[in-house]
């Protein structure tokens, strides 16, 4: 059996994360972000939010209810509006899509460790129990 140490799986989750960077889904990505980012309406609707959400925060810290409320529902409308406009909708979906392969390849190396520690300990793969709790569990004990 092979042993690795750190730096070699360090250094392949290098090569992975490259490799993931040269997927379609990390392409689409980065070309929606630049042209969310090329998109002035977009730019300055975003800016709005950020400077609505600053004045939430200080209304909140000084009690002032009413115009939080108000604040609060003009923030809503824009990010509403925002939502709705195409580019920022396949934004996200690319955000998505981009989250969605990297928990694919985090759950594919969770399950690959778990599999490889119940084979190498005699384990049970369908149960996923290890081969020492296989071995010292009451049922085997004569």
């Amino acid at each position: 059996m092979t042993k690795y140490t750190k730096e070699d799986i360090v250094e392949r989750a290098h090569e992975l994360a490259s490799m993931i960077a040269k997927t379609e889904e990390v392409d689409f990505f980065k070309r929606a972000e630049a042209q969310i980012n090329e998109n002035q309406k977009v730019r300055e609707m975003i800016a709005s939010i950020k400077s609505l959400q600053k004045q939430a925060v200080n209304f909140q810290h000084y009690e002032k209810e009413r115009a939080l409320e108000l604040v609060e529902e003009k923030i809503e409308k824009l990010e509403k509006e925002l939502d709705e406009i195409p580019i920022v909708q396949e934004f996200k979906q690319s955000q998505t899509d981009v989250n969605d392969l990297l928990q694919m390849v985090a759950s594919a190396i969770s399950n690959k460790v778990t599999d490889e520690i119940l084979v190498s300990t005699g384990g049970d793969l369908l149960t996923g129990d290890t081969g020492s709790k296989l071995k010292n569990s009451p049922s085997s004990c004569s």
